[in-house]
């Protein structure tokens, strides 16, 4: 393996650390930092575990703060992480792993998790974030409007 693409692979796995740091801030009620590690074009998009999917960044940064609204005493962790990077592109697969408070209930979710970036600039930005469907989690939040 190349020694550029090696390098390529470590920036992406620092741009991840971002992304999870920020998964974790809004496990306990903060999404701001989101807006760091995503790009802002009209292309990102989302599919969280409480289903549906988002499109534009104004629409997934709203996912993301409405999570955050209603979560509190989080914790987020990546393992069995996989990096490939592709030119300007990159993808990576895991595992997430997270527990937090979220509107009054304990949450779980052990999931899968690709998250695709792209060079934007100097750094690699998260275009698409996409976890398995969790039922219970997506119950909870149904259940909120009613």
């Amino acid at each position: 393996m190349s020694t550029k693409r090696v390098a390529a692979e470590d920036d992406v796995r620092a741009a991840s650390d971002r992304f999870y740091g920020a998964l974790e801030a809004m496990a306990n009620g903060d999404a701001s930092s989101m807006a760091d590690i995503w790009s802002h074009e009209d292309d990102v998009t989302t599919m969280h575990p409480i289903g549906g999917r988002e499109e534009g960044w104004e629409a997934v940064k709203a996912s993301w703060d409405g999570v955050a609204a209603a979560s509190t005493d989080g914790t987020v962790t990546r393992t069995n992480q996989v990096v490939r990077v592709v030119g300007d592109a990159a993808y990576e697969l895991c595992e997430e792993s997270a527990s937090m408070t979220f509107a009054g209930d304990p949450v779980a979710i052990e999931n899968r998790a690709t998250n695709v970036y792209r060079k934007e600039g100097d750094e690699w930005k998260i275009v698409h974030h996409h976890a398995d469907h969790d039922a219970e989690f997506a119950e909870l939040v149904a259940n909120m409007g009613a």
